[in-house]
């Protein structure tokens, strides 16, 4: 068993049996001596507790000193004014590092001008794309702790990961590590991160990608010891606009990071070409909802079988094959695939392909009940009965990101354009977001009640993560 108990130390005690995260001294069982990374994480762990840490030999400029070796983390090195000790070089950083808030006043991305995330999606053949997820405004309600510690034990995952304060307490270099890569990644300063930060880290991103640790080793314990273990697809079904392309990115990241090759792939990338979408528009004439991209039949379904076919044959090295893309761009923003030269090249072996979508995991319904909701959903309705096949039965591990009012998908939307005409970039006018998001919403209204009470479509219950979030984007304890 695990104990904590409450002490006041001068100094920084890291290393040997019992470790000091904030104020509590966590009591772990004996181990072999710890690297230099375990007692840096460690010491970063202090760093972050708000609780002042004095002593009379130690100065402040050690713990700028630890920042510094934090470079171990970093994909590319760390601003000079980092290493330094002085408060207005502190002052420098953070400025420098934080989310800037646009002149619109809804809140800022929390990563625009960040190479690192434009160089990655350059590489993953969404250049078009810009991962505009916006942190909310107000402090996240999910936890008001400060010790991060207690904070990690207090998010809303942690008991459906199955975790207790005991198992975070001895995996907590992990945590801690996971945490760094995604401070880099996002160019935020871990010396101090605001409370919505905290939460999207530590309370969301990480404790996702964690399960799906989990959820790859249960994979890989189903294959004998002379068979090749394909790589596992986990499929993320949330709305539009709720964070998913963001989460599904900084997955992807810790995958690549920490050694382990994956591929990611949206339902986006199988969209019709413009040519097909025409077709489709003029065989459904006054069906506003197969006028544009986006529901059920505007998909290319054979597309979908080859390529998820060929990835989960990934398993040797060497072995390569290119990834679709869709150019959202093309056609005055009608869309249309994007040349087979642009796409992006994976090679194996595979670890885990993540796959997202907005409409992932629904189920056809009975043709009163659809039509109930919008006429023009019969169609979509008979169209949906095609997509297990070439989607969902792929599919063995599940994340569903679930939402209380389909409605909130609007205001995220519009957050984005706001956003992405703040950074000077094109983006729908109000109007055309209500016209665009009009589009979903009677699937959404729909599928979603289906979704969350049954889960997705041939989804093992026990492999299937629910994510409860708020308004925020933030996870939420939920129902």
């Amino acid at each position: 068993m695990y104990g904590f108990r409450l002490q006041q130390r001068p100094v920084i005690s890291i290393g040997g049996p019992e470790k000091l995260i904030g104020q509590k001294i966590v009591h772990l069982p004996q181990t072999k001596a710890e690297s230099p990374a375990t007692d840096m994480t460690m010491a970063v762990l202090n760093i972050f507790s708000p609780a002042k840490v004095t002593t009379s030999t130690t100065s402040s400029s050690s713990f700028f000193s630890c920042y510094s070796s934090c470079n171990r983390f970093s994909t590319r090195p760390v601003p000079t004014t980092a290493c330094s000790s002085s408060s207005s070089s502190s002052s420098s950083m953070q400025s420098q590092m934080l989310p800037r808030s646009p002149k619109s006043g809804h809140g800022g991305s929390w990563m625009q001008g960040n190479s690192i995330c434009d160089d990655l999606l350059a590489k993953s053949g969404r250049k078009n794309y810009r991962l505009y997820s916006v942190f909310p405004s107000k402090p996240a309600e999910v936890s008001s702790v400060e010790d991060l510690f207690e904070f990690i034990c207090s998010g809303p995952l942690i008991s459906k990961l199955g975790l207790t304060s005991e198992m975070v307490a001895e995996s907590i270099d992990k945590w801690l590590s996971y945490g760094l890569y995604l401070c880099r990644l996002f160019q935020l300063n871990e010396l101090s991160l605001t409370i919505p930060q905290k939460a999207r880290l530590y309370h969301y991103y990480v404790p996702v990608f964690l399960w799906c640790e989990k959820e790859i080793s249960l994979h890989s314990s189903t294959f004998k010891e002379d068979e090749e273990v394909t790589p596992l697809v986990i499929g993320f079904s949330a709305p539009q606009g709720c964070g998913k392309t963001t989460l599904v990115f900084a997955l992807d990241y810790l995958f690549r990071v920490t050694g382990r090759k994956s591929a990611t792939i949206s339902i986006d990338d199988f969209y019709l070409t413009a040519e097909d979408q025409a077709k489709l528009r003029e065989s459904n004439p006054g069906n506003a909802l197969l006028e544009l991209r986006g529901n059920a039949g505007s998909h290319d379904l054979l597309l979908s079988v080859e390529t998820l076919t060929a990835l989960s044959k990934l398993t040797k090295e060497g072995v390569k094959m290119k990834l679709p893309r869709y150019d959202k761009s093309a056609n005055s923003g009608r869309g249309d695939r994007a040349d087979s030269s642009t796409w992006p090249e994976v090679e194996g072996p595979l670890t885990v392909i993540l796959f997202e979508g907005w409409m992932l995991g629904f189920k056809p319904l009975a043709v009163d009940a659809v039509k109930t909701v919008d006429p023009q959903l019969e169609t979509v309705n008979k169209n949906l009965e095609a997509y297990y096949d070439a989607w969902d039965k792929f599919i063995k591990s599940w994340i569903v990101i679930k939402i209380k009012d389909p409605s909130c998908v609007y205001q995220w939307r519009l957050q984005a354009e706001i956003a992405m005409r703040a950074d000077g970039k094109t983006g729908m006018s109000d109007e055309e977001v209500m016209d665009f998001v009009s589009r979903y919403l009677p699937a959404y209204h729909a599928y979603l009640p289906t979704l969350y009470s049954q889960g997705p479509s041939g989804c093992d219950p026990q492999r299937l993560l629910v994510v409860e979030i708020d308004e925020g984007r933030n996870p939420i304890l939920g129902e």
